[in-house]
């Protein structure tokens, strides 16, 4: 009888560079390292710097083992200049420490701390020498890595990807030199295996910096083709066109030509036979939620439905008030749907979906859960889209045949992003704001003169004005020592008893904080105290004043959102940023940025500046990989040329395109955006 030979299991190395996404030859190649070793040139003792990597000799003159306060090795290594260094091992063995005898030369490669007995390495490589023996040439790389998968290791894998992998290069001599980088082997090579440290302007760096844009470039127009080549329903102008003309006509103001601009845009997309997918982007209180709500009307006007999808039931019910305001006395029927309703006032709504009797809904995540059916689904509107995940946003467009999808930011984005990362979408910009509002003066204030603004705030409230009183958190917390809103509301009340104060926190429920919204913008609350939940959405014009609470320790796009909430009638409107003293440089740079400008793309880009493009667009939640080694902001010139060559080689069908983007993002290349 044979035997079947059990199939060998996948060693543990080769697993970790699985983990580590390294599971094709091109991966392991793009796997740059992190940093280099020197080994060619010996450092005294002396001259060892703490925080360098650094090689040194010397010999050991004293090693013991340790057993308080835990068990470890420590040895004494002094070189012929007399200079000392203690070496740590808290890991070892006894065989270790049978090839470490007193009296041995040692090199040792390693950081250089400082502690109270002077320069210190842990765990530094240990190799028994000779004085004067000769040294390593050129660096030693070494890349990221996860536990378990050991530098030899992925250097090994590196070495073995150099030396099958098909080099032929998809830009072409004349593109390389108009560029100014190497072909594509002598750049990785370069990185892989330098003589000295390559600088970051290094023609190496930016053949990949340029190879990544291209890719990402590349990518997202494919997917702008594709997505034309599909179907959707025309819900082109009526003949009667009686619902969004009977809106605007009952409007009381006009359209900024700015919105005009993003309407006729928007209403040509949803006139075509291919789903809409549009970003619309705009400052705080540049009127984007009206130009969302003439969308959904043309849904309505077409016999469809539509849905606005919100990040928070406060945002959701901010929308759904201005909906039912603007839409129901058109006859549109408007039902709001969130996660906080009782199971049979959902159950009621849900059906009355699904049945058609509901015409736009407005609602949270709630929207693309399982048991949300619509009967004729062709309008979604994402409000704050970067807060949601691409999943969730193609789950709700999932729920119609050939949705148009309209996507709002009001994080104004910069246009180096916007290149690299919305290559696939249309981009309408509203820029400019509604006539009649003054601009909002900023003030920056230390903590020690609370009592003060309070006083000025006070009256103000007097002389008819509201205020908003933002604090980070809803209780004390010990780590942070920050003052909660709920501390805050109980003071401010006592102090000023004559003025009406409510509170508004993330932990209420929906309809107590829709209540007291509802007060503050009917001047039944003069003092509202709440967390950051009023970021968005929150539309009062007679609050002329925003107070902001320990501001040092939000980011630039929050504490513009923030400001955001006044200055939105004609009055005089004012922020005041209070702080702490002893403020970090980089919490400096945001206040002196929010004091000195209130125009969105500038706060947005120099965020971009002090964040990066992760965080500022939330990209943790996007499901779109990052760029890795290209920065859109810096490499601004190499973003240019690379969005030309893509639109040529696409263009042309040129062949490099699948060839550039196999190498680049493998199977990620399938996640293109419906």
């Amino acid at each position: 009888m044979t035997r079947r030979l059990a199939k060998p299991s996948r060693k543990p190395a080769e697993s970790g560079l699985v983990r580590l996404g390294l599971g094709t030859p091109w991966q392991c190649v793009l796997h740059l390292p992190l940093r280099y070793e020197d080994e060619s040139r010996v450092t005294p003792i002396g001259d060892l710097t703490p925080g360098d990597h650094a090689l040194t000799e010397g010999r050991l003159v004293h090693g013991e083992v340790r057993l308080r306060p835990r068990r470890q090795w420590i040895g004494k290594v002094r070189d012929e200049q007399g200079g000392e260094l203690t070496v740590r091992l808290i890991h070892f063995s006894n065989a270790q420490l049978q090839a470490l005898p007193v009296g041995s030369w040692l090199r040792v490669y390693g950081e250089v701390r400082g502690s109270l007995f002077g320069r210190e390495m842990i765990h530094p490589r240990l190799r028994v020498s000779e004085p004067g023996a000769a040294t390593r040439a050129g660096l030693t790389a070494v890349y990221p890595t996860v536990a378990g998968v050991a530098q030899p290791t992925l250097r090994r894998a590196v070495a073995a990807a150099f030396a099958k992998l098909d080099w032929a290069d998809t830009l072409d001599e004349p593109t390389r030199r108009r560029l100014h980088v190497p072909p594509l082997r002598e750049a990785l090579a370069r990185l892989h295996y330098p003589q000295t440290v390559p600088s970051a302007d290094d023609p190496a760096w930016q053949r990949v910096r340029f190879d990544e844009l291209l890719a990402q470039r590349l990518s997202l127009r494919l997917a702008r083709r594709q997505r034309a080549s599909r179907v959707a329903v025309s819900l082109a102008p009526p003949a009667a066109d009686r619902l969004v003309a009977a809106l605007r006509r009952a409007l009381p103001f006009a359209l900024t030509g700015a919105q005009q601009r993003a309407w006729q845009a928007i209403e040509t997309d949803l006139a075509r036979p291919q789903p809409m997918q549009r970003l619309l982007q705009g400052d705080v209180g540049s009127g984007k939620t009206i130009v969302a709500a003439l969308a959904c009307l043309r849904a309505v006007e077409n016999g469809r439905q539509a849905a606005l999808m919100a990040p928070t039931e406060l945002l959701a019910e901010q929308h759904l008030a201005k909906f039912r305001q603007w839409l129901e006395p058109l006859g549109v029927r408007v039902a709001g749907l969130s996660g906080g309703q009782k199971k049979a006032e959902r159950e009621r709504l849900t059906a009355a979906v699904a049945a058609g009797e509901v015409d736009v809904v407005v609602g949270t995540h709630a929207l693309f859960q399982k048991g949300v059916d619509f009967r004729a689904l062709a309008v979604v509107v994402v409000d704050e889209q970067h807060r949601f995940g691409v999943a969730q946003r193609l789950s709700l467009a999932g729920k119609g045949e050939g949705v148009h999808s309209l996507m709002m930011s009001a994080t104004p984005i910069p246009r180096t992003l916007a290149m690299s990362y919305y290559a696939d979408l249309d981009v309408s910009v509203i820029d400019e704001l509604p006539p009649g509002r003054s601009p909002i003066e900023t003030r920056v204030i230390g903590n020690p003169r609370r009592d003060e603004v309070i006083a000025k705030l006070a009256q103000a409230c007097g002389d008819g004005h509201q205020v908003y009183w933002v604090c980070p958190l809803v209780e004390e917390s010990d780590v942070l020592q920050l003052k909660a809103a709920t501390d805050a509301f109980e003071e401010l009340r006592q102090r000023h008893p004559e003025l009406r104060f409510g509170l508004v926190h993330g932990r209420m429920t929906a309809i107590d904080k829709a209540t007291v919204m509802a007060a503050f913008q009917r001047h039944e609350v003069d003092w509202l105290v709440a967390t950051t939940v009023i970021e968005v959405g929150v539309d009062v014009p007679n609050a002329t004043w925003m107070v902001i609470e320990h501001s040092e320790r939000l980011g630039l796009a929050q504490l513009h959102q923030l400001r955001g909430r006044v200055g939105r009638g004609p009055r005089q409107s004012y922020c005041v940023l209070l702080f702490e003293p002893g403020l970090s440089e980089n919490a400096r740079k945001r206040l002196e940025i929010i004091r000195n400008s209130t125009d969105g793309f500038e706060i947005a880009r120099r965020d971009l500046e002090l964040r990066g493009p992760g965080e500022l667009l939330g990209k943790s939640q996007s499901g779109q990989p990052l760029l890795r080694f290209a920065d859109p902001d810096r490499d601004h010139v190499l973003l240019e040329q690379a969005a030309q060559l893509a639109e040529a080689w696409i263009a042309g069908d040129n062949p490099a395109v699948s060839v550039h983007l196999d190498r680049w993002l493998g199977e990620r290349q399938a996640f293109w955006r419906s």
